[in-house]
């Protein structure tokens, strides 16, 4: 089964794999949302599963959660857990400074709180989400309904003044509707192009009444994690300033792969 992943699925899969060695009984673990988080979300619940891993998982979003219950893991809220040991989730783009750009599943939110209330945060990434500069990936503002308009054309007056090199603004919709998080807001995606100062913009953008949260993650990322296709990983860790490389060997047996036939 392994054999027949694309190259993009399996860096996600080596990434994952590689973050699971992070991961120790009795640790709480905040769970990320998106493609790359549920192969972390599934082999979390193969070692849960097969080697008896005892952990308590809180997801960043309802879809993650669910996952994680069908894979056998025992989840919890942020509420009951207080505080993490570490959060393991994916990113959109990241740069050399591990500043994130995340949101495109429109988790950001509850994911910035979980990761924040976490010792560590690791990202866990394929190739294509390393850039010299953020910004090729709109940037996902959380936004709440009552007044969108005037929220929209605040951001927008702000973003004049900024050193960025595209200045599009487009409400999130899915099948044509407005896309709703899972806390009731609505998302702005902002089509930068090029962000010169994330942490200005990040600042300013919090200021504005009606936002809730932005999608830049600075000075949160402890680790990052990427994963090749060919099998290779490397793993990036700020706080001592390390790059290590890793060749996982891939087996065709690996229990995972056989819930993900479809």
């Amino acid at each position: 089964m392994s054999s027949e992943l694309s190259p993009i699925d399996m860096a996600k899969f080596i990434a994952a794999k590689q973050a699971t060695e992070y991961v120790e009984s009795g640790m709480k673990i905040g769970l990320g949302t998106g493609s790359t988080a549920a192969w972390l979300v599934q082999c979390l619940g193969e070692m849960v599963r097969e080697e008896g891993l005892k952990m308590k998982g809180v997801p960043t979003s309802n879809e993650t959660a669910e996952l994680a219950r069908e894979v056998g893991i025992d989840v919890m809220t942020l509420e009951e857990a207080k505080w993490l040991d570490l959060t393991i989730d994916g990113a959109d783009e990241y740069d050399a400074s591990l500043t994130l750009i995340k949101g495109g599943g429109g988790a950001h939110l509850r994911e910035k709180i979980v990761a924040t209330a976490s010792d560590r945060m690791i990202v866990i990434a394929d190739a294509t989400k390393k850039v010299d500069t953020l910004g090729a990936f709109p940037l996902p503002v959380e936004v709440i309904p009552f007044g969108l308009p005037v929220t929209q054309s605040l951001i927008a007056e702000t973003l004049t003044g900024l050193d960025v090199l595209g200045r599009d603004i487009t409400l999130r919709k899915i099948r044509d509707k407005p896309f709703v998080t899972d806390e009731g807001n609505m998302i702005l995606d902002l089509h930068l192009k090029h962000i010169a100062h994330p942490r200005e913009l990040s600042l300013l953008l919090n200021q504005i009444p009606g936002v809730v949260e932005n999608g830049l993650f600075i000075d949160i990322c402890d680790v990052v994690i990427v994963g090749y296709g060919d099998g290779k990983v490397s793993v990036r860790d700020i706080t001592n300033d390390s790059l290590e490389i890793f060749r996982y060997d891939v087996r065709d047996d690996d229990n995972i792969f056989a819930g993900m036939a479809d």
